[in-house]
């Protein structure tokens, strides 16, 4: 499938395009500015744009009002329109945010049922009990999503809930011809809804992605062929960043090794789950690394394991972003792309990755292990990669069986010689390809 080999840039619209946080109803075409960013996208070497809740809502785009109409913060459905068919006529895949699990309190069926209490038509959209209440005094009580009443459960039994979300993703298609879906919070969906959603998207494209939101668990239960094409890679989103931090690089080794090694019993071989170092729900990758000189280093790591990488709008060029400052921190307005070493150097990686099916779909092994050094091995028949990555501030040298007398460094171009040991600069990566 086409997403095995994607580059993903994420954009949360409300945000980059500096809607206000609350809703005002105003109507301001501020989603036309994602035009501008296409060259940008293009460049950094991304292929698959994934944008965040667009539809019409309570607040931050996960409290869903309207399935059918975008958020007027945003704009308009024609210039969602136009901004889709902009980067389909770039080159680029999109993927929209599909928040199926719950909605806002200013979802339309629900303040129906507000108003028409048990005379509603739609109280069966939603898992009631007009015996109690929750803090918003309704003279009902709801189920919300974890616990937040401002996020309410939809009763995805209910096969009138099921069509009219659909009915929604059939005009997605239709009209802004989407290449996927983003599930979120997809481990609260039920099995069956998300078995359902598989075969009626396949129905609509035969190359249609299902992408589900997980944190923890063996995703296997969300991701195969009867639901999820790919999910999230939490575990190894911790392990990146935490392996750098505690200069234990054992810690992302053994995740990878657990997750697609060669051993029979590995979890995930042969499957390419989304990875990242942030996105929009997660502090910058930036402000979670101690070490400045280690952000490179990260992202060598991304591009050079299995799975598909993802990159969060704003984080190429290294801005900072904690999330003990609040959501608004993680997901703020830009004017503009910048581009600086950081940028011009994901650049590489993702062409690299371009240019190699074994980075895409190669085999996963650890070759060589320590604290401070990392080399593993992408290998299909015809290509091996070494991915090396020495998080250390001196040079180290690496000795082991290449199973090759030399390879060229993907990245720079130049040879490489693994007579007499491998050098690995202080903070550097290597993606030494050996043919054959």
């Amino acid at each position: 499938m086409w997403f095995d080999e994607a580059v993903v840039y994420q954009i949360y619209p409300l945000g980059l395009c500096g809607a206000p946080r609350e809703q005002d109803g105003i109507l301001e075409h501020r989603i036309l500015r994602l035009l501008d960013w296409i060259p940008h996208i293009q460049s950094i070497g991304a292929d698959t744009v994934l944008l965040n809740p667009l539809w019409e809502s309570d607040r931050h785009g996960y409290d869903t009002r309207d399935y059918l109409a975008v958020d007027c913060r945003l704009g308009t459905w024609e210039d969602l329109r136009q901004v889709c068919q902009a980067f389909h006529g770039a080159g680029l895949r999109v993927l929209l945010d599909g928040v199926f699990h719950h909605v806002g309190r200013g979802f339309w069926a629900f303040r129906d049922v507000q108003e028409r209490r048990w005379d509603s038509p739609y109280r069966d959209w939603f898992h009631l009990n007009f015996d109690g209440d929750t803090g918003y005094h309704d003279g009902f009580w709801y189920e919300g999503w974890e616990g937040h009443h401002e996020l309410v459960k939809l009763n995805l039994q209910n096969p009138a809930v099921v069509q009219h979300q659909f009915d929604a993703i059939s005009r997605w298609v239709r009209e802004l011809d989407i290449d996927g879906l983003r599930l979120d919070v997809a481990y609260c969906l039920p099995e069956g809804y998300l078995r359902q959603l598989r075969a009626f998207t396949s129905g609509l494209k035969p190359d249609f992605v299902l992408l589900g939101e997980t944190l923890h668990g063996d995703y296997n239960r969300w991701m195969n062929p009867e639901m999820c094409h790919s999910v999230t890679n939490y575990e190894c989103y911790k392990g990146l960043h935490s392996s750098f931090n505690s200069m234990n690089l054992f810690e992302i080794g053994h995740s990878l090794a657990r997750q697609f090694g060669p051993e029979p019993w590995t979890l995930y071989k042969g499957k390419h789950l989304l990875s990242f170092l942030d996105n929009h729900d997660v502090e910058r990758i930036a402000s979670i690394l101690r070490e400045p000189r280690h952000l490179p280093l990260a992202y060598g790591l991304l591009f050079g394991m299995p799975g598909v990488p993802a990159l969060y709008y704003g984080s190429e060029w290294g801005i900072l972003g904690r999330k003990a400052d609040g959501d608004d921190a993680l997901r703020p307005p830009l004017e503009r792309p910048e581009w600086g070493a950081l940028t011009d150097w994901i650049a590489r990686l993702a062409q690299a990755r371009r240019r190699s099916p074994a980075l895409c779909h190669g085999s996963y092994r650890n070759v060589h292990l320590t604290n401070r050094q990392i080399i593993l091995e992408r290998a299909l028949p015809e290509e091996r990669i070494l991915v090396a990555v020495n998080a250390d501030g001196t040079p180290y040298t690496a000795h082991f069986d290449a199973g090759a007398s030399r390879a060229v460094d993907l990245l720079t171009g130049t040879p490489h010689s693994f007579s007499g040991g491998s050098q690995l600069p202080p903070y550097s990566v290597a993606y030494w390809r050996i043919e054959g």
